[in-house]
């Protein structure tokens, strides 16, 4: 009775809420609704070999997913691999930056029609839900088929945790159905014993984006060739900006550039469809503005880049002297913080950033980043860092090092994959 209620409460949402929204942004935007796709229509029949289905929601999972397919390619070669998004922008991070080693499909809609099709077509030997995907007719689905499931890099925010222990005991079967809990912390392990997990399952393995990255030296030159820069240019990059925040980067720029003339600015949307606004913004500014795809053969002195490409931004950060985390400044919770530290930066970021509790509280507790609480505050902290050039190479060091302590997390969630997913079946 419970399924046949969230069934009918989901298949409401997806109508009066979903449908609108998708349209307005195929008609507004272009982009692509994948209608068939997620509700697992146009599929080809179960395949000959069953595969390990990895789902990521969107660009940063899916980004996040990369040491977690390459181990398991690595490890199981023999096994194919499935990485499904929810967004188009995801499923071109899958397609640009893992091409043959996984087949991307979208996700489906969580209707038990769309799911039973779904997993009829990939025919998975395990599931791993990236970050705290709860869904709850796959899941039930998948116990009936007596498919393991793992939730890795697992976490509860300040902002979800109360939601779901409102419906804690709605929650306790949806919970039973996943294997393994892999959580990023012990708070958020904490948090999801008392949502009901069975303490035996649910294990912290760390954070998959603590992970270190190999020497970008090669990167750094590749990307200053690719965005025309000069030996010596100065470089910020404002990185998964939203709606709101823009204007305080490009007030911030205009006070840096009284110091530092020459100074390039990179922004980076967190929506590329948004890049046509973004552009806009600048335009009112003065400046001239161009669009990554465009370079280096479009590139203007004194122009302001946009990012326009899906994908790119965490190896980009690898020219910047320092970079701005956005989702911040604005109530959306925060984005990654790490891809720039991992990459030496010094790491600017807002108030806002109940996703990434953990991140921000180790980049200022390490010294590797600052939080700034307005527009104001951003204007001054990017002239502080542009004028002190060592102050920002201690910056960027300091939360390198801070971030790379803490690597192991691939390795804890591969063993886990081996323990409970390729050797056991659903509980």
């Amino acid at each position: 009775m419970i399924y046949g209620i969230y069934t009918a409460v989901a298949t409401a949402a997806l109508v009066a809420g979903y449908a609108p929204r998708a349209l307005t942004r195929r008609l507004v935007h272009g982009v692509p609704l994948n209608l068939g796709a997620r509700l697992g229509l146009g599929t080809d029949g179960r395949p000959a070999t069953r595969s390990g289905w990895i789902h990521a929601v969107s660009v940063g999972e899916a980004i996040t997913a990369g040491p977690l397919v390459g181990g398991l390619r690595r490890l199981h070669p023999e096994l194919p691999l499935v990485l499904t998004t929810t967004t188009e922008t995801g499923a071109g991070v899958v397609r640009a930056r893992y091409g043959a080693d996984v087949t991307h499909r979208f996700f489906p809609f969580d209707l038990p029609g769309a799911v039973r099709r779904t997993v009829d077509a990939i025919d998975p030997a395990f599931v791993v839900l990236m970050e705290t995907e709860l869904w709850p007719n796959l899941l039930r689905h998948l116990r009936a088929r007596r498919i393991p499931v793992m939730i890795a890099n697992g976490r509860l925010s300040n902002r979800s945790f109360p939601r779901y222990r409102l419906a804690r005991s709605l929650l306790r079967p949806v919970l039973e159905c996943v294997t393994v809990f892999a959580m990023q912390s012990d708070e958020d392990a904490r948090r999801m014993i008392a949502l009901g997990a069975a303490p035996e399952r649910v294990v912290v393995t760390g954070n998959l984006k603590h992970e270190p990255t190999p020497d970008l030296a090669g990167s750094v030159e590749l990307w200053q060739r690719l965005l025309g820069f000069r030996g010596g240019d100065r470089v910020w990059i404002a990185g998964s900006t939203h709606a709101g925040e823009e204007e305080a980067v490009l007030a911030a720029h205009a006070a840096a550039l009284a110091r530092v003339p020459g100074l390039t600015l990179v922004i980076a949307p967190r929506h590329p469809e948004r890049v046509p606004e973004v552009l806009g913004l600048v335009a009112t500014h003065g400046w001239p503005a161009v669009r990554r795809s465009e370079l280096p053969r479009a590139r203007v002195d004194g122009a302001v880049i946009v990012l326009d490409t899906v994908g790119e931004l965490a190896q980009l950060y690898a020219v910047a002297d320092l970079v701005f985390v956005g989702g911040s400044l604005v109530p959306v919770g925060g984005h990654n913080v790490f891809e720039a530290a991992l990459r030496k930066k010094p790491v600017l970021f807002g108030p806002h950033t109940a996703n990434f509790r953990d991140a921000a509280a180790l980049m200022l507790a390490s010294g590797g980043g600052v939080c700034v609480a307005d527009a104001e505050q951003l204007a001054a902290a990017v002239r502080v860092l542009l004028d002190d050039a060592d102050r920002a190479a201690r910056m960027g060091q300091a939360g390198y090092e801070a971030v790379a302590a803490r690597h192991g997390a691939v390795k804890e969630t591969l063993e886990l994959v081996g323990r409970f997913l390729l050797r056991a079946e659903a509980p």
